[in-house]
């Protein structure tokens, strides 16, 4: 096991690595900028580090600060948590090069699921269903794009190789706009991610969100954990999560759970990872895979009761991977609010000082967060401040024990969305179960 590892991350997920280290009995070297200099994770850690002015690109974004960061503390491991560098394979092998280890997947794997051109290819090899469309980028030809779309049946949806968290993707209706479409996104593509292929599928229009969490040791040892359901989406960002996916058949989900672990063990997978699916009328179409622990695995950790993060370190450590498919058993259901610093309803971010923090507790309530009464949220970085998480028995425990943390929770200094949880937590068709990746926007449209 390592002694010491290097967290290049902030905020929330950095304090959750921190807990699975200390639990684990490993020193940790925080790094950060000089807006994150009063963190608390930064307070708790063995040792810290700054890397560089408050914008992102200095700092939590800098290779060679954060590589240099490891080698003046000696550290044996890097975690980059979620965001900023943890799915860039090309800091995956700078780390690796330099003599430490990544904790996650290999520079390859990285490489491949990144693309989602490549990772398309790849699934198809593995037999996970994917979307129907182009089996790869779109050609020069105006013509083949034209037939391909036809073929696939409008409307579709033009997507960059390189794209991620709902950037880089136009939906086309009709055929007189799809060589614009095409052509636009190619340009914002290459802007954007220096990346301009970009690839067709066929757009769903009622689809739900969902994910399966998997685990792997990089041989043939490679277990699902589950599924989660996403559905509850504002612009592609994600704003509730829960697990299990409420309505879906227990054999439609081993199904594919276990396609999504053959998956990992044909490409040699290492580490948590997740592969995100959109479902409709009872079939399952894989959209992109994320290599790297997700902001929503807490769900996953309370129905299992496995520790997604300590698996990752434990795993990256070489040590040897005990769990098997049949050690993992699903219990009741938990849900996660994602708390941030904005305006519930306009969506505009809320940066400031919070002059009262005071969170929930009780039965089945967890709260990860790095915030405190006094702390100054930074307008630099996401504006999520905090994970409100609840477990029950039944879905209906869990939603009641969310509407109760809800009403307990205050945040007095900047604007938060919980009004916005409090609003879904009484919503009839949330309460139902299955709504569409489309339901929130269009309930927002619908307000006065």
């Amino acid at each position: 096991m390592f002694e010491k590892i290097l967290i290049a991350n902030r905020g929330e997920i950095a304090l959750r690595i921190q807990r699975a280290c200390r639990e684990l009995g490993i020193k940790t070297v925080v790094v950060h900028s000089e807006a994150d200099r009063d963190a608390m994770y930064v307070r708790l850690a063995d040792e810290s580090v700054c890397i560089g002015p408050a914008q992102s690109r200095d700092s939590y974004l800098n290779m060679p600060a954060l590589i240099s960061a490891a080698e003046v503390t000696d550290s044996e491991a890097i975690h980059p948590g979620y965001g900023f560098l943890a799915e860039n394979a090309d800091f995956a092998e700078r780390v690796e090069k330099s003599g430490f280890v990544f904790i996650g997947p290999t520079p390859e794997s990285i490489r491949t699921m990144g693309d989602k051109v490549s990772a398309k290819r790849a699934m198809i090899e593995a037999g996970v269903p994917v979307v129907p469309g182009s089996e790869g980028a779109l050609p020069d030809d105006s013509q083949e794009v034209l037939r391909m779309a036809r073929e696939t049946g409008y409307p579709v949806i033009i997507k960059a190789a390189g794209g991620g968290g709902g950037r880089g993707m136009r939906v086309v209706y009709t055929e007189a706009a799809l060589l614009n479409a095409v052509a636009m996104t190619k340009t914002e593509a290459g802007a954007a991610f220096n990346n301009p292929e970009v690839y067709m599928e066929k757009f769903l229009e009622n689809p739900r969100h969902i994910e399966i969490q998997v685990l792997a040791d990089g041989g043939r040892n490679a277990l699902w954990l589950g599924e989660r359901d996403c559905s509850m989406q504002r612009r592609h960002q994600k704003v509730i999560e829960e697990a299990p996916a409420p309505g879906i058949p227990r054999r439609l989900i081993e199904r594919i759970g276990e396609r999504c672990a053959e998956a990992c063990r044909r490409m040699g997978y290492r580490g948590a990872g997740t592969f995100e699916f959109l479902y409709e009328n009872g079939e399952f179409f894989f959209i992109e895979m994320n290599t790297r622990i997700q902001v929503e695995h807490t769900v996953t950790e309370m129905i299992t009761g496995i520790d997604l993060v300590q698996q990752q370190i434990r795993i990256a450590a070489g040590e040897k991977f005990t769990l098997r498919q049949r050690d993992v058993e699903l219990k009741g259901h938990a849900i996660e609010c994602r708390i941030n610093a904005e305006d519930p309803f306009k969506f505009t971010p809320s940066p400031g000082l919070i002059t009262n923090w005071v969170t929930p507790g009780g039965p089945g309530v967890r709260v990860d967060s790095h915030v405190y009464t006094g702390y100054r949220v930074p307008p630099y970085y996401d504006s999520m401040i905090a994970k409100l998480i609840t477990y029950g028995d039944t879905r209906e425990q869990a939603i009641a024990r969310m509407h109760i943390a809800l009403s307990e929770m205050v945040v007095e200094g900047v604007s938060t969305n919980i009004a916005l949880h409090r609003e879904l937590m009484q919503d009839a068709r949330f309460h139902e179960g299955g709504t569409s990746i489309h339901y929130l926007e269009h309930k927002l449209s619908q307000r006065p």
